[in-house]
Protein backbone atom coordinates (compact mmCIF):
# COMPACT_ATOMS: atom_id res chain seq x y z
CA UNK A 1 0.00 0.00 0.00
CA UNK A 2 2.80 2.80 0.90
CA UNK A 3 4.56 1.50 -2.46
CA UNK A 4 1.46 2.51 -4.28
CA UNK A 5 0.63 5.99 -2.35
CA UNK A 6 4.68 7.10 -3.25
CA UNK A 7 4.17 6.14 -7.06
CA UNK A 8 1.23 7.42 -7.12
CA UNK A 9 3.17 11.22 -5.67
CA UNK A 10 5.67 10.57 -7.85
CA UNK A 11 3.40 10.49 -10.67
CA UNK A 12 1.88 13.05 -9.43
CA UNK A 13 4.98 15.68 -9.23
CA UNK A 14 5.90 14.53 -12.59
CA UNK A 15 2.42 15.64 -14.06
CA UNK A 16 2.33 18.87 -15.60
CA UNK A 17 -0.99 19.87 -14.20
CA UNK A 18 -1.78 22.66 -16.67
CA UNK A 19 -1.94 20.19 -19.65
CA UNK A 20 -3.46 17.55 -17.75
CA UNK A 21 -6.44 19.84 -16.63
CA UNK A 22 -6.43 20.90 -20.67
CA UNK A 23 -6.58 17.31 -21.30
CA UNK A 24 -9.55 16.64 -19.10
CA UNK A 25 -11.02 19.91 -19.84
CA UNK A 26 -11.31 18.93 -23.68
CA UNK A 27 -13.36 15.97 -22.81
CA UNK A 28 -16.27 17.96 -20.79
CA UNK A 29 -16.16 20.25 -23.64
CA UNK A 30 -16.64 17.34 -26.28
CA UNK A 31 -19.47 15.87 -24.17
CA UNK A 32 -22.22 16.76 -27.28
CA UNK A 33 -19.78 15.07 -29.14
CA UNK A 34 -19.24 12.02 -27.10
CA UNK A 35 -23.13 11.98 -26.70
CA UNK A 36 -24.02 11.42 -30.25
CA UNK A 37 -20.84 9.03 -30.91
CA UNK A 38 -22.33 7.04 -28.43
CA UNK A 39 -25.83 6.96 -29.98
CA UNK A 40 -24.24 6.07 -33.54
CA UNK A 41 -22.13 3.29 -31.47
CA UNK A 42 -24.95 1.64 -29.79
CA UNK A 43 -26.89 1.64 -33.07
CA UNK A 44 -24.06 0.61 -35.08
CA UNK A 45 -23.62 -2.74 -33.19
CA UNK A 46 -26.87 -4.24 -34.52
CA UNK A 47 -27.27 -2.13 -38.00
CA UNK A 48 -28.57 -4.58 -40.17
CA UNK A 49 -30.09 -7.03 -38.14
CA UNK A 50 -34.06 -7.99 -37.98
CA UNK A 51 -34.54 -7.09 -34.22
CA UNK A 52 -32.24 -4.24 -34.17
CA UNK A 53 -31.70 -2.32 -31.21
CA UNK A 54 -34.30 -5.11 -29.29
CA UNK A 55 -31.06 -7.51 -29.26
CA UNK A 56 -30.21 -5.11 -26.24
CA UNK A 57 -32.99 -6.88 -24.01
CA UNK A 58 -33.05 -9.97 -26.07
CA UNK A 59 -29.67 -11.23 -25.53
CA UNK A 60 -29.16 -10.45 -21.53
CA UNK A 61 -32.57 -12.45 -21.14
CA UNK A 62 -31.45 -15.17 -22.78
CA UNK A 63 -28.37 -15.00 -20.91
CA UNK A 64 -30.59 -14.72 -17.72
CA UNK A 65 -32.85 -16.92 -18.30
CA UNK A 66 -30.24 -20.06 -19.06
CA UNK A 67 -28.50 -18.91 -15.86
CA UNK A 68 -31.71 -19.08 -14.34
CA UNK A 69 -32.24 -22.42 -15.54
CA UNK A 70 -29.62 -24.18 -15.00
CA UNK A 71 -28.68 -22.94 -11.63
CA UNK A 72 -32.36 -21.98 -9.73
CA UNK A 73 -33.22 -25.67 -10.95
CA UNK A 74 -30.58 -27.38 -12.27
CA UNK A 75 -28.32 -26.90 -8.89
CA UNK A 76 -30.77 -26.58 -5.55
CA UNK A 77 -28.16 -26.85 -3.35
CA UNK A 78 -26.55 -24.55 -4.05
CA UNK A 79 -29.08 -22.71 -2.82
CA UNK A 80 -27.64 -23.26 1.08
CA UNK A 81 -24.31 -21.15 0.65
CA UNK A 82 -26.26 -18.33 -0.01
CA UNK A 83 -28.74 -16.02 1.96
CA UNK A 84 -30.62 -16.18 -1.72
CA UNK A 85 -30.58 -18.06 -4.12
CA UNK A 86 -27.28 -18.93 -5.66
CA UNK A 87 -28.47 -17.98 -9.59
CA UNK A 88 -28.71 -14.46 -8.02
CA UNK A 89 -25.62 -14.68 -6.21
CA UNK A 90 -23.70 -15.70 -9.96
CA UNK A 91 -25.66 -13.13 -11.75
CA UNK A 92 -24.70 -10.56 -9.58
CA UNK A 93 -20.94 -11.02 -9.99
CA UNK A 94 -21.40 -11.84 -13.33
CA UNK A 95 -23.47 -8.78 -14.76
CA UNK A 96 -20.89 -6.31 -13.20
CA UNK A 97 -17.75 -8.73 -14.81
CA UNK A 98 -19.64 -8.63 -18.33
CA UNK A 99 -19.31 -4.79 -17.73
CA UNK A 100 -16.01 -4.40 -16.49
CA UNK A 101 -14.61 -7.02 -19.20
CA UNK A 102 -16.67 -6.03 -22.12
CA UNK A 103 -15.44 -2.03 -21.61
CA UNK A 104 -12.18 -2.68 -21.52
CA UNK A 105 -12.72 -5.35 -24.44
CA UNK A 106 -13.77 -2.70 -26.56
CA UNK A 107 -11.95 0.07 -25.45
CA UNK A 108 -9.04 -1.70 -26.84
CA UNK A 109 -10.22 -1.44 -30.42
CA UNK A 110 -11.83 2.37 -30.07
CA UNK A 111 -8.66 4.10 -32.27
CA UNK A 112 -8.44 1.50 -34.89
CA UNK A 113 -11.84 0.72 -35.72
CA UNK A 114 -11.97 4.74 -36.21
CA UNK A 115 -8.70 4.85 -38.08
CA UNK A 116 -10.48 7.69 -40.65
CA UNK A 117 -10.58 10.08 -37.41
CA UNK A 118 -6.55 9.91 -37.01
CA UNK A 119 -5.66 12.32 -39.27
CA UNK A 120 -7.75 15.12 -38.42
CA UNK A 121 -5.62 17.04 -36.20
CA UNK A 122 -8.20 18.82 -34.85
CA UNK A 123 -10.73 15.85 -33.57
CA UNK A 124 -10.01 14.46 -29.92
CA UNK A 125 -9.37 10.97 -30.20
CA UNK A 126 -9.20 10.23 -26.27
CA UNK A 127 -12.97 10.13 -26.53
CA UNK A 128 -13.07 7.40 -28.32
CA UNK A 129 -12.66 5.05 -24.81
CA UNK A 130 -15.39 7.02 -23.87
CA UNK A 131 -17.75 6.35 -26.17
CA UNK A 132 -16.95 2.60 -26.17
CA UNK A 133 -17.69 3.00 -22.48
CA UNK A 134 -20.84 4.79 -22.69
CA UNK A 135 -22.38 2.67 -24.68
CA UNK A 136 -21.54 -0.96 -22.54
CA UNK A 137 -22.67 1.27 -19.77
CA UNK A 138 -26.38 1.93 -21.90
CA UNK A 139 -26.13 -2.10 -22.13
CA UNK A 140 -25.26 -3.03 -18.59
CA UNK A 141 -27.97 -0.63 -17.19
CA UNK A 142 -30.39 -3.33 -19.25
CA UNK A 143 -29.01 -5.59 -17.54
CA UNK A 144 -29.37 -4.38 -14.17
CA UNK A 145 -33.04 -3.58 -14.53
CA UNK A 146 -33.27 -7.47 -15.28
CA UNK A 147 -31.55 -8.24 -12.63
CA UNK A 148 -33.64 -5.87 -10.25
CA UNK A 149 -37.28 -7.59 -11.80
CA UNK A 150 -35.50 -11.18 -10.62
CA UNK A 151 -34.79 -10.45 -7.04
CA UNK A 152 -38.30 -8.68 -6.69
CA UNK A 153 -39.38 -12.05 -7.97
CA UNK A 154 -37.63 -13.53 -5.30
CA UNK A 155 -39.55 -11.67 -3.22
CA UNK A 156 -36.29 -9.64 -2.22
CA UNK A 157 -36.94 -5.66 -2.32
CA UNK A 158 -34.56 -2.93 -2.44
CA UNK A 159 -32.74 -1.69 0.53
CA UNK A 160 -31.16 1.61 1.13
CA UNK A 161 -27.55 -0.07 0.10
CA UNK A 162 -28.79 -0.71 -3.69
CA UNK A 163 -28.03 3.25 -4.26
CA UNK A 164 -24.77 2.56 -3.84
CA UNK A 165 -24.84 0.64 -7.03
CA UNK A 166 -23.97 4.43 -8.51
CA UNK A 167 -21.05 4.92 -6.90
CA UNK A 168 -19.26 1.05 -7.76
CA UNK A 169 -20.51 2.40 -11.47
CA UNK A 170 -17.98 5.06 -11.36
CA UNK A 171 -15.09 3.51 -9.59
CA UNK A 172 -15.69 1.18 -12.73
CA UNK A 173 -15.79 3.73 -15.21
CA UNK A 174 -13.06 5.61 -13.84
CA UNK A 175 -10.50 2.38 -13.80
CA UNK A 176 -12.11 1.40 -17.10
CA UNK A 177 -11.07 4.66 -18.16
CA UNK A 178 -7.84 4.45 -17.58
CA UNK A 179 -7.24 0.99 -18.52
CA UNK A 180 -9.11 2.25 -21.49
CA UNK A 181 -6.72 4.71 -22.73
CA UNK A 182 -3.68 2.67 -22.33
CA UNK A 183 -5.06 -0.76 -24.51
CA UNK A 184 -6.57 1.73 -27.14
CA UNK A 185 -3.01 3.74 -27.48
CA UNK A 186 -0.69 0.83 -27.49
CA UNK A 187 -2.90 -1.49 -29.52
CA UNK A 188 -2.31 1.28 -32.51
CA UNK A 189 1.52 0.39 -32.28
CA UNK A 190 0.99 -3.53 -31.95
CA UNK A 191 -2.33 -4.86 -32.25
CA UNK A 192 -1.51 -8.19 -30.39
CA UNK A 193 -2.17 -5.96 -27.65
CA UNK A 194 -5.83 -6.81 -28.04
CA UNK A 195 -5.08 -10.78 -28.18
CA UNK A 196 -3.54 -9.59 -24.87
CA UNK A 197 -6.62 -8.24 -23.30
CA UNK A 198 -8.57 -10.85 -24.55
CA UNK A 199 -6.69 -13.10 -22.81
CA UNK A 200 -6.53 -10.98 -19.83
CA UNK A 201 -10.04 -11.12 -19.48
CA UNK A 202 -10.40 -14.94 -19.93
CA UNK A 203 -7.98 -15.89 -17.12
CA UNK A 204 -9.13 -12.97 -14.88
CA UNK A 205 -12.82 -14.15 -15.18
CA UNK A 206 -11.26 -17.66 -13.49
CA UNK A 207 -9.16 -15.26 -11.02
CA UNK A 208 -11.92 -13.20 -9.61
CA UNK A 209 -14.88 -14.65 -7.37
CA UNK A 210 -17.29 -14.81 -9.80
CA UNK A 211 -18.46 -18.43 -9.28
CA UNK A 212 -16.85 -19.32 -5.75
CA UNK A 213 -16.72 -17.37 -2.56
CA UNK A 214 -13.14 -15.86 -1.84
CA UNK A 215 -13.58 -17.91 1.42
CA UNK A 216 -12.64 -21.29 -0.26
CA UNK A 217 -9.20 -19.92 -0.79
CA UNK A 218 -7.32 -20.52 2.49
CA UNK A 219 -7.10 -16.84 4.84
CA UNK A 220 -2.95 -16.33 4.26
CA UNK A 221 -4.00 -16.22 0.24
CA UNK A 222 -7.11 -14.29 0.14
CA UNK A 223 -4.78 -10.85 -0.01
CA UNK A 224 -3.99 -11.63 -3.48
CA UNK A 225 -7.33 -12.43 -5.28
CA UNK A 226 -8.02 -9.18 -3.41
CA UNK A 227 -5.66 -7.49 -5.48
CA UNK A 228 -7.27 -7.89 -8.19
CA UNK A 229 -9.65 -4.48 -9.00
CA UNK A 230 -12.66 -6.72 -10.48
CA UNK A 231 -12.56 -8.35 -7.04
CA UNK A 232 -13.59 -4.65 -5.00
CA UNK A 233 -16.18 -4.50 -7.88
CA UNK A 234 -18.21 -7.49 -7.75
CA UNK A 235 -17.87 -7.59 -4.39
CA UNK A 236 -19.34 -4.26 -4.20
CA UNK A 237 -22.22 -5.34 -5.85
CA UNK A 238 -22.75 -8.05 -3.77
CA UNK A 239 -22.60 -5.70 -0.85
CA UNK A 240 -24.99 -3.28 -2.35
CA UNK A 241 -27.62 -5.78 -3.27
CA UNK A 242 -27.35 -8.86 -1.07
CA UNK A 243 -25.20 -7.72 2.41
CA UNK A 244 -26.00 -4.40 3.03
CA UNK A 245 -22.86 -3.23 3.37
CA UNK A 246 -21.41 0.30 2.55
CA UNK A 247 -18.21 0.71 0.75
CA UNK A 248 -17.21 2.80 3.91
CA UNK A 249 -16.89 -0.47 6.05
CA UNK A 250 -14.26 -1.92 3.70
CA UNK A 251 -11.57 1.04 4.54
CA UNK A 252 -8.67 -0.93 3.48
CA UNK A 253 -10.03 -2.32 0.35
CA UNK A 254 -11.28 1.07 -0.77
CA UNK A 255 -8.29 3.29 0.06
CA UNK A 256 -6.09 0.47 -2.32
CA UNK A 257 -8.84 0.54 -4.96
CA UNK A 258 -8.57 4.03 -5.35
CA UNK A 259 -4.98 4.07 -5.17
CA UNK A 260 -4.70 2.42 -7.77
CA UNK A 261 -7.47 3.62 -9.88
CA UNK A 262 -6.27 7.18 -9.74
CA UNK A 263 -2.66 5.82 -10.67
CA UNK A 264 -3.52 4.18 -13.87
CA UNK A 265 -6.57 6.83 -14.47
CA UNK A 266 -3.37 9.62 -14.71
CA UNK A 267 -0.99 6.94 -16.53
CA UNK A 268 -3.96 6.09 -19.10
CA UNK A 269 -4.50 9.95 -20.14
CA UNK A 270 -0.33 10.58 -20.30
CA UNK A 271 0.10 7.57 -22.22
CA UNK A 272 -2.52 8.99 -24.84
CA UNK A 273 -1.73 12.21 -24.57
CA UNK A 274 2.10 11.03 -25.40
CA UNK A 275 1.25 8.54 -28.14
CA UNK A 276 -1.28 10.51 -30.06
CA UNK A 277 1.15 12.45 -32.25
CA UNK A 278 1.94 9.08 -33.85
CA UNK A 279 -1.10 7.31 -34.62
CA UNK A 280 -0.80 8.48 -38.02
CA UNK A 281 2.43 7.62 -38.98
CA UNK A 282 1.68 3.70 -37.74
CA UNK A 283 -1.98 3.74 -38.91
Amino acid sequence: MKRLFRRLINLVRAINLKDFRRFMHSLWRKRRIINQMVQRDFKQQYLGSFLGLLWTIVQPLVFVLVLWLVFATGFRNARSVEPIPFALWLMTGMFCWYFFSGGISRSAAAVISHSYLVKKIRFQLNILPVVKLLTELRIHLIFLGILAFFYLLEGIWPTLTWIQLVYYLLAAFVLMLGLGWIVSALNVFSRDMEQFVQLSIRIGFWMTPIFWKIEKVPESLQWVFKLNPAYYLIQGYRDSLIYGIWFWQRPWLSAYYWTLTILVFISGAIIFKRLRPHFADVI
